[in-house]
Protein backbone atom coordinates (compact mmCIF):
# COMPACT_ATOMS: atom_id res chain seq x y z
CA UNK A 1 0.00 0.00 0.00
CA UNK A 2 1.31 3.55 -1.31
CA UNK A 3 2.69 5.46 2.24
CA UNK A 4 -0.16 7.66 1.18
CA UNK A 5 -2.97 5.77 1.63
CA UNK A 6 -1.93 4.79 4.66
CA UNK A 7 -4.69 6.11 6.98
CA UNK A 8 -3.44 5.78 10.71
CA UNK A 9 -5.22 6.36 13.79
CA UNK A 10 -3.48 9.72 14.00
CA UNK A 11 -5.21 10.95 10.90
CA UNK A 12 -7.83 9.38 12.03
CA UNK A 13 -8.66 11.49 14.93
CA UNK A 14 -7.83 14.52 13.51
CA UNK A 15 -10.41 13.64 10.69
CA UNK A 16 -12.63 13.10 13.53
CA UNK A 17 -11.43 16.57 14.95
CA UNK A 18 -11.83 18.76 11.94
CA UNK A 19 -15.34 17.24 11.38
CA UNK A 20 -16.44 18.61 14.62
CA UNK A 21 -14.60 21.82 14.33
CA UNK A 22 -16.88 22.36 10.68
CA UNK A 23 -20.18 21.37 12.92
CA UNK A 24 -20.13 18.15 12.98
CA UNK A 25 -21.44 15.99 16.34
CA UNK A 26 -18.80 13.78 18.33
CA UNK A 27 -19.43 10.17 17.24
CA UNK A 28 -18.15 8.99 20.16
CA UNK A 29 -20.44 10.97 22.39
CA UNK A 30 -24.13 10.96 23.60
CA UNK A 31 -25.38 14.00 24.37
CA UNK A 32 -27.54 13.54 28.04
CA UNK A 33 -30.16 15.98 26.45
CA UNK A 34 -29.32 19.07 30.20
CA UNK A 35 -27.47 21.26 27.87
CA UNK A 36 -25.12 22.64 30.67
CA UNK A 37 -23.96 19.33 31.44
CA UNK A 38 -23.09 18.65 28.18
CA UNK A 39 -21.41 21.75 28.29
CA UNK A 40 -19.36 21.06 31.52
CA UNK A 41 -18.48 17.55 29.89
CA UNK A 42 -17.12 18.44 26.54
CA UNK A 43 -21.15 17.41 24.30
CA UNK A 44 -21.72 14.75 26.32
CA UNK A 45 -21.21 11.44 28.14
CA UNK A 46 -18.98 9.54 25.96
CA UNK A 47 -19.30 6.33 25.18
CA UNK A 48 -16.50 3.66 27.34
CA UNK A 49 -16.76 5.99 29.80
CA UNK A 50 -19.03 4.79 33.41
CA UNK A 51 -20.45 8.04 34.71
CA UNK A 52 -21.58 7.48 38.76
CA UNK A 53 -25.05 9.94 39.77
CA UNK A 54 -25.15 9.87 43.72
CA UNK A 55 -27.48 11.99 46.12
CA UNK A 56 -29.24 11.84 49.29
CA UNK A 57 -32.44 9.40 49.67
CA UNK A 58 -35.03 11.76 48.14
CA UNK A 59 -33.00 13.58 46.21
CA UNK A 60 -34.52 12.54 42.90
CA UNK A 61 -31.64 10.13 41.30
CA UNK A 62 -33.57 7.96 40.00
CA UNK A 63 -35.84 11.02 37.88
CA UNK A 64 -32.75 12.44 36.66
CA UNK A 65 -31.42 8.72 35.62
CA UNK A 66 -34.43 8.46 34.16
CA UNK A 67 -34.57 11.86 32.26
CA UNK A 68 -31.40 11.57 30.84
CA UNK A 69 -32.52 8.03 29.12
CA UNK A 70 -35.62 9.47 27.74
CA UNK A 71 -33.56 12.45 26.29
CA UNK A 72 -30.91 10.17 24.83
CA UNK A 73 -33.77 7.76 23.72
CA UNK A 74 -35.64 10.88 22.14
CA UNK A 75 -32.34 11.99 19.92
CA UNK A 76 -32.57 8.65 18.37
CA UNK A 77 -29.65 6.60 20.75
CA UNK A 78 -30.58 3.46 21.75
CA UNK A 79 -31.03 3.23 25.48
CA UNK A 80 -31.29 0.32 27.99
CA UNK A 81 -32.64 1.20 31.43
CA UNK A 82 -32.54 -1.09 34.23
CA UNK A 83 -34.55 -0.68 37.53
CA UNK A 84 -33.38 -1.88 40.85
CA UNK A 85 -36.30 -0.90 42.83
CA UNK A 86 -39.57 -0.34 40.06
CA UNK A 87 -41.73 -2.66 37.58
CA UNK A 88 -41.12 -1.19 34.15
CA UNK A 89 -45.06 -0.42 34.24
CA UNK A 90 -44.11 1.99 36.77
CA UNK A 91 -41.01 3.59 35.25
CA UNK A 92 -43.62 3.75 32.14
CA UNK A 93 -45.85 6.06 34.38
CA UNK A 94 -42.97 8.20 35.97
CA UNK A 95 -41.57 8.95 32.16
CA UNK A 96 -45.73 9.87 31.14
CA UNK A 97 -45.60 12.03 34.47
CA UNK A 98 -42.47 13.62 33.27
CA UNK A 99 -43.04 14.14 29.58
CA UNK A 100 -46.75 15.42 30.49
CA UNK A 101 -45.88 17.45 33.51
CA UNK A 102 -48.33 16.02 35.42
CA UNK A 103 -48.81 13.89 38.53
CA UNK A 104 -48.28 10.02 38.59
CA UNK A 105 -51.20 10.19 41.32
CA UNK A 106 -53.32 12.15 38.85
CA UNK A 107 -52.28 9.12 36.46
CA UNK A 108 -52.97 5.80 38.49
CA UNK A 109 -56.43 6.86 39.65
CA UNK A 110 -57.40 8.18 36.49
CA UNK A 111 -58.10 11.97 37.82
CA UNK A 112 -56.69 13.94 34.35
CA UNK A 113 -58.60 17.39 33.94
CA UNK A 114 -58.83 17.95 30.29
CA UNK A 115 -55.97 19.90 29.70
CA UNK A 116 -53.78 17.33 31.38
CA UNK A 117 -55.18 14.59 29.39
CA UNK A 118 -53.90 16.08 26.58
CA UNK A 119 -50.41 16.92 27.82
CA UNK A 120 -50.18 13.31 28.47
CA UNK A 121 -51.69 12.38 25.16
CA UNK A 122 -49.01 14.52 23.79
CA UNK A 123 -46.44 12.82 25.04
CA UNK A 124 -47.52 9.17 24.84
CA UNK A 125 -47.01 10.28 20.67
CA UNK A 126 -43.66 11.34 21.38
CA UNK A 127 -42.58 8.50 23.60
CA UNK A 128 -43.93 6.05 21.27
CA UNK A 129 -41.25 5.06 19.03
CA UNK A 130 -38.55 7.15 21.37
CA UNK A 131 -39.04 4.61 24.42
CA UNK A 132 -35.42 3.42 25.78
CA UNK A 133 -36.22 -0.32 26.45
CA UNK A 134 -36.66 -0.45 30.41
CA UNK A 135 -35.96 -3.96 32.29
CA UNK A 136 -36.00 -4.84 36.06
CA UNK A 137 -32.23 -5.03 36.90
CA UNK A 138 -30.93 -8.54 36.22
CA UNK A 139 -30.46 -10.67 39.60
CA UNK A 140 -27.09 -11.90 37.74
CA UNK A 141 -25.99 -8.38 37.74
CA UNK A 142 -23.02 -6.92 35.58
CA UNK A 143 -22.54 -10.30 33.37
CA UNK A 144 -26.21 -10.75 32.17
CA UNK A 145 -26.15 -7.05 31.14
CA UNK A 146 -22.94 -8.10 29.09
CA UNK A 147 -25.16 -10.77 27.67
CA UNK A 148 -27.99 -8.37 26.79
CA UNK A 149 -25.41 -5.52 25.12
CA UNK A 150 -23.84 -8.50 22.96
CA UNK A 151 -27.36 -9.70 21.86
CA UNK A 152 -28.71 -5.91 21.01
CA UNK A 153 -27.14 -3.61 18.49
CA UNK A 154 -26.31 -0.07 18.01
CA UNK A 155 -27.20 0.81 22.42
CA UNK A 156 -25.52 3.96 23.17
CA UNK A 157 -26.50 4.30 26.51
CA UNK A 158 -27.17 2.25 29.63
CA UNK A 159 -28.71 3.41 32.36
CA UNK A 160 -28.66 1.40 35.62
CA UNK A 161 -30.96 3.29 38.21
CA UNK A 162 -29.16 1.57 41.73
CA UNK A 163 -25.90 0.26 42.14
CA UNK A 164 -27.27 -2.04 44.93
CA UNK A 165 -29.38 -3.91 42.79
CA UNK A 166 -26.49 -5.50 40.96
CA UNK A 167 -25.03 -6.86 44.02
CA UNK A 168 -25.76 -10.78 45.41
CA UNK A 169 -25.27 -9.71 49.04
CA UNK A 170 -23.37 -12.33 49.93
CA UNK A 171 -20.10 -10.86 51.23
CA UNK A 172 -19.27 -7.17 52.47
CA UNK A 173 -21.79 -4.81 50.50
CA UNK A 174 -18.15 -2.16 49.97
CA UNK A 175 -16.53 -4.92 48.51
CA UNK A 176 -19.82 -5.70 46.61
CA UNK A 177 -20.40 -1.95 45.67
CA UNK A 178 -16.28 -1.71 44.38
CA UNK A 179 -16.39 -4.82 42.21
CA UNK A 180 -19.67 -3.85 40.75
CA UNK A 181 -18.26 -0.31 39.70
CA UNK A 182 -14.67 -1.99 38.59
CA UNK A 183 -17.06 -4.52 36.37
CA UNK A 184 -19.27 -1.99 34.63
CA UNK A 185 -16.38 0.32 34.05
CA UNK A 186 -14.75 -2.62 31.96
CA UNK A 187 -18.54 -3.54 30.30
CA UNK A 188 -18.36 0.68 29.03
CA UNK A 189 -14.89 -0.35 27.60
CA UNK A 190 -15.93 -3.65 26.02
CA UNK A 191 -19.01 -2.59 24.66
CA UNK A 192 -18.15 1.13 23.84
CA UNK A 193 -21.03 2.17 25.36
CA UNK A 194 -21.65 4.98 28.21
CA UNK A 195 -22.96 3.31 31.50
CA UNK A 196 -24.63 5.91 34.12
CA UNK A 197 -25.50 4.37 37.74
CA UNK A 198 -27.19 5.33 40.47
CA UNK A 199 -26.28 4.91 43.98
CA UNK A 200 -27.61 6.72 47.78
CA UNK A 201 -25.15 8.36 49.36
CA UNK A 202 -26.10 8.42 53.15
CA UNK A 203 -24.78 10.25 56.12
CA UNK A 204 -25.40 13.78 54.66
CA UNK A 205 -28.09 15.41 57.13
CA UNK A 206 -25.16 14.69 59.80
CA UNK A 207 -22.58 17.44 58.44
CA UNK A 208 -23.30 21.36 58.19
CA UNK A 209 -22.32 21.13 54.40
CA UNK A 210 -24.85 18.56 52.98
CA UNK A 211 -23.34 18.87 49.59
CA UNK A 212 -21.55 15.75 48.13
CA UNK A 213 -17.83 15.21 47.72
CA UNK A 214 -16.28 12.47 46.15
CA UNK A 215 -15.39 10.55 49.19
CA UNK A 216 -19.26 9.91 49.99
CA UNK A 217 -19.05 7.31 47.13
CA UNK A 218 -17.54 4.67 49.37
CA UNK A 219 -17.22 1.20 47.57
CA UNK A 220 -13.65 1.38 48.77
CA UNK A 221 -12.52 3.88 46.28
CA UNK A 222 -13.77 2.44 43.05
CA UNK A 223 -15.97 5.13 42.47
CA UNK A 224 -13.21 7.77 43.03
CA UNK A 225 -10.25 5.53 40.64
CA UNK A 226 -12.67 3.69 38.04
CA UNK A 227 -15.78 6.07 37.46
CA UNK A 228 -15.04 8.63 34.52
CA UNK A 229 -17.63 11.24 35.58
CA UNK A 230 -19.02 11.70 39.29
CA UNK A 231 -22.05 13.59 39.63
CA UNK A 232 -23.75 14.15 42.91
CA UNK A 233 -27.24 16.07 43.60
CA UNK A 234 -27.69 18.35 45.86
CA UNK A 235 -31.18 20.26 46.76
CA UNK A 236 -30.80 22.41 49.79
CA UNK A 237 -34.61 22.45 50.38
CA UNK A 238 -34.20 19.15 51.52
CA UNK A 239 -32.29 20.29 54.37
CA UNK A 240 -33.48 23.95 55.03
CA UNK A 241 -37.49 24.42 53.86
CA UNK A 242 -37.57 27.72 55.10
CA UNK A 243 -35.75 29.58 52.44
CA UNK A 244 -38.43 29.15 50.09
CA UNK A 245 -36.22 27.44 47.44
CA UNK A 246 -37.48 23.73 47.60
CA UNK A 247 -36.61 23.05 43.93
CA UNK A 248 -33.59 24.20 43.27
CA UNK A 249 -30.94 21.87 42.70
CA UNK A 250 -27.10 21.72 42.09
CA UNK A 251 -25.61 19.00 39.81
CA UNK A 252 -22.02 18.88 41.23
CA UNK A 253 -19.42 17.82 38.39
CA UNK A 254 -17.33 15.85 41.58
CA UNK A 255 -14.94 14.19 38.78
CA UNK A 256 -14.44 14.65 35.00
CA UNK A 257 -11.50 12.35 33.94
CA UNK A 258 -11.42 14.02 30.69
CA UNK A 259 -12.45 18.03 31.48
CA UNK A 260 -13.39 20.47 34.37
CA UNK A 261 -15.57 20.00 37.67
CA UNK A 262 -18.12 22.23 38.60
CA UNK A 263 -21.54 21.98 38.78
CA UNK A 264 -24.89 23.30 36.60
CA UNK A 265 -28.46 24.93 37.82
CA UNK A 266 -31.74 22.61 37.61
CA UNK A 267 -35.01 22.92 38.74
CA UNK A 268 -36.81 20.41 40.34
CA UNK A 269 -40.14 19.93 40.39
CA UNK A 270 -41.64 16.92 42.56
CA UNK A 271 -45.21 16.87 41.64
CA UNK A 272 -44.27 15.73 38.01
CA UNK A 273 -40.79 14.34 39.19
CA UNK A 274 -38.95 16.18 36.71
CA UNK A 275 -35.60 18.20 35.99
CA UNK A 276 -35.00 20.94 34.39
CA UNK A 277 -31.85 22.88 33.37
CA UNK A 278 -32.04 26.46 34.48
CA UNK A 279 -30.42 28.06 31.32
CA UNK A 280 -32.45 25.85 29.32
CA UNK A 281 -36.14 25.19 30.70
CA UNK A 282 -38.11 25.04 27.23
CA UNK A 283 -37.46 21.62 26.10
Amino acid sequence: MPRGADISPLSLLLGRVDAVADGASPADTVPSGFPSLDKLLGGGLRRGDLVVLGGDVGSGKSAFALAVALRVSQESHRTLFYSGEMLPERILERALAIEGRTRVDDLRRGTLDDIARVSVGAAAVRLRDDLPIIERAPSRGVPAIAEELGALKDIALVVVDGLHALLPGVRDSAEEAATAVRALKQLALDMGVAIVVTTPLPGLTARDDHRPVLDDFGAQGAVKERADVVLALFREGMYDSARGIEGATELLVRKNRNGGTGYVDLYFYAQWMRFEDMLDPDR
